[in-house]
């Protein structure tokens, strides 16, 4: 069988019944035992619910019913969103027992589009890291180079897609958690406007920057399944009405005359050699395609890893106040109600986890309150605020996803500050809100990917999408 499915390939396979769902779902399987062991990317396997989901595929084909978009495709599902019936533990012991009783709004919607669900993949611990390295069940390995990370906190996703164990994945972003390892791994990776993919059933790290989005082998099947998942949902208060355009049919727009915006605040000291030299090919792609370029400013750039640290983690420790040992997940019996919270929260979380809760906590504490997080918001503001200007004379903007490749294991765990720097050109587009995409733009050192991000205005995905694919067919993955 082929080795590397695509949604439209699936689809017309299993609609000329080349092969059967449920055949291919088998197929998928194998791999992930043939793999697994060695990446760590899946947790936990659904197979009960792929087969009956790949059996009801199989059915419409028999009777010549019209197939939905993603029938019969093999995808797999972030640890931090809810399946209904399936293990959802947030790669934390906290949570390891955990079964919701309900689907997130997101998986709801691939099913109902035929999707067959494979399982759920690794991830660091609450999403709360850069390198998958902080799951409390071991790091994902990169598919590309095992002895590297694959990037976090959306690592097992990335690398189920890279090593073709799923045709496609959900994961999530706060600060750069889908991109980065899409970077990492040499997979299309997206993230959509704030509000584009309703958040209902994803297990929250900070409310008001997380993100669903897809992972695909091709920006054309990035597109297909944001379209699927996208849109209004009652369940979520912050989810937008905006109309969701065909987005796979917007890629094939041309890309002649369109204006990118290239911030120098982008381009200083820090990043690697061999990722610079990419990414000034990727831009020089993008000349020859007709594109104008345009240096911009974005004064405020500089500011965006403290604000992002101070803002998310003063979110993560109210949402993860909830973890008590009273209501669900772990608890661990002490002599007093306190002892009881004390010891269920100190075996329940790890050390990355702890940090952020204690960081949170003190910037959201009486007398800090207005010197941190208040400041934070200002400045995020601020960071919003160069976005919008910038649109105003440009109609994207290009930079890289990361400042390094991915690096190897254990090479930043002892230093947080190193680990937090992998994301400072993804959390801006994160604060302010805006849609971007991370695209495979050649390799460093024979075999490490370097990922290109780009970003459009606010509900502009179809934009950031159509310079993808045309980058995508250009040949930037290979430059």
């Amino acid at each position: 069988m082929t080795a590397n499915w695509t949604i439209e390939g699936v689809r017309e396979a299993v609609a000329a019944k080349k092969v059967s769902a449920r055949e291919l779902a088998g197929e998928f399987y194998k791999r992930i035992e043939a793999r697994n062991t060695e990446l760590n990317a899946f947790l936990t396997l659904s197979p009960e619910r792929a087969y009956a989901q790949a059996e009801r595929v199989d059915a419409m084909v028999a009777a010549g019913k019209p197939l939905p978009p993603l029938a019969g495709v093999p995808v797999a599902i972030k640890d931090v969103i809810s399946t209904r019936g399936i293990r959802t533990t947030c790669g934390s012991k906290i949570l390891e027992k955990y079964v919701p009783p309900y689907d997130a709004t997101a998986v709801e919607r691939l099913e109902k589009a035929g999707a067959v669900i494979l399982g759920k993949t690794n991830c660091d611990e609450f999403a709360m890291g850069s390198s998958n390295e902080n799951s409390a069940y071991g790091p994902v390995r990169n598919p590309e180079a095992t002895d590297h990370v694959p990037g976090g906190s959306s690592g097992g996703s990335a690398a189920a897609v890279a090593a073709g164990l799923a045709v496609a994945a959900l994961g999530t972003d706060t600060g750069g958690s889908i991109r980065q390892p899409g970077a990492f791994c040499g997979v299309p990776a997206m993230m959509g406007s704030y509000g584009r993919v309703s958040r209902y059933g994803l297990i929250a790290f900070a409310s008001s920057l997380d993100r669903i989005g897809p992972f695909a082998r091709n920006v054309k099947d990035v597109a297909s399944v944001l379209q699927i998942i996208s849109g209004r949902d009652p369940q979520d208060s912050t989810s937008t009405t905006a109309p969701v355009p065909d987005y796979r049919a917007e890629t094939e727009k041309p890309v002649k005359g369109l204006r990118i915006g290239i911030p120098t605040e982008y381009f200083g000291a820090g990043m690697d050699d061999g990722v610079r030299k990419k990414i000034e090919a990727g831009i020089e792609l993008f000349k020859k395609l007709g594109c104008k370029l345009l240096d911009i400013h974005m004064p405020h750039t500089d500011y965006a890893i403290a604000t992002y640290y101070i803002i998310a983690t003063a979110e993560a420790s109210s949402n993860l106040a909830r973890y008590d040992g009273v209501r669900y997940g772990l608890r661990v019996e002490g002599d007093s109600l306190l002892s009881m919270y004390r010891k269920t929260r100190g075996a329940g979380f790890g050390a990355e986890v702890k940090r952020r809760i204690m960081l949170g906590t003190y910037v959201l504490s009486a007398g800090y309150y207005d010197d941190y997080y208040l400041k934070g918001q200002k400045v995020r503001a601020l960071i919003a605020q160069d976005f919008q200007d910038a649109f105003t004379k440009v109609d994207a903007i290009v930079t890289p996803t990361s400042p390094v490749p991915a690096f190897r294991l254990g090479e930043r765990t002892n230093d947080p500050l190193q680990m937090y720097l992998a994301d400072i050109y993804t959390v801006t587009g994160s604060l302010a809100g805006v849609p971007g995409i991370s695209i495979p733009c050649g390799k460093v050192c024979g075999k490490l990917p370097v990922g290109l991000q780009i970003f459009g205005r606010p509900f502009g995905e179809a934009r950031v999408l159509q310079l993808a694919h045309a980058f995508e067919r250009a040949g930037g993955a290979d430059l």
